[in-house]
């Protein structure tokens, strides 16, 4: 009948595991899941690109720091002179001034018999305000140390050639203004026996292997040589300066 119809129905609707309700809930609580599980994946994604954003600040904010500090070395050697190896110069040349008062260097100095790396003494030029303690040799490590003195030459005082190397642009830099030095300006070489004085007579642009400027001339003459032009070893600038006077020495103890 109809009544029994209904109530059938309605049995079955209400009946567990009815086929109605159950469905409609099972729908609702996948579609709120597959909801949070992309909400989780949205999150996950946004979390990713903004560690990857900050990986690319961070990136990016080196290059620009490391490019800056470069372009700033880079503009203080043009200026100036290369930075590090200036300060790295600076402690060598305190070294130097400090080790022509050992007793064993000055003994070897006083007999003209340095050896390689020994404290020697120290050159100025007045006409550029400069001073720079020299070092025995011309090697790499001698020249970091400051000008050096070609071992091949003799000493001040021996009326020979003398002969003194120096970097122009690293190392302390103290023959970068050799290109300044006129003719009649002078240079003075103060050892622990005596003090030089040379006058500048000319500047000559030659060849790495002109050898030729360091030879005897038959008077006592002072050769200063720097790698020319700045920035680069193509050639060599080269001071010659004649001997002009003798002093008593300056440096007692290393000054």
């Amino acid at each position: 009948s109809a009544a029994a119809a209904r109530g059938l129905r309605s049995l079955h609707s209400s009946a567990p595991g009815s086929s109605e309700q159950p469905y409609t809930d099972y729908v609702a609580t996948a579609t709120e899941v597959a909801r949070d599980a992309s909400g989780r994946a949205g999150t996950a994604r946004r979390r990713r690109r903004r560690g990857a954003a900050a990986v690319v600040r961070f990136v990016a904010s080196v290059l620009i720091t490391s490019g800056v500090l470069l372009l700033a070395d880079a503009a203080v050697t043009v200026l100036w002179q290369e930075p590090i190896s200036a300060l790295l110069a600076s402690r060598q040349q305190a070294r130097l001034e400090e080790a022509i008062a050992a007793p064993q260097v000055r003994r070897r100095v006083l007999a003209r018999k340095p050896l390689p790396g020994d404290a020697l003494g120290r050159i100025r030029f007045p006409s550029l305000g400069e001073a720079h303690w020299i070092v025995e040799g011309t090697s790499l490590d001698d020249l970091r140390q400051g000008p050096g003195h070609y071992r091949e030459t003799a000493l001040p005082g021996q009326g020979r050639t003398v002969a003194i190397a120096g970097h122009r642009t690293t190392h302390g830099a103290p023959f970068r203004h050799l290109d300044r030095l006129r003719r009649g300006d002078l240079v003075a070489v103060d050892m622990p026996y005596g003090t030089f004085v040379y006058s500048v007579e000319r500047t000559r642009i030659v060849s790495p292997d002109a050898l030729w400027v360091i030879a005897n001339v038959g008077y006592e003459r002072l050769v200063l040589t720097a790698c020319h032009p700045l920035y680069s070893a193509a050639q060599r600038i080269v001071v010659f300066a004649r001997l002009v006077a003798r002093r008593p020495a300056t440096i007692v103890r290393g000054r």
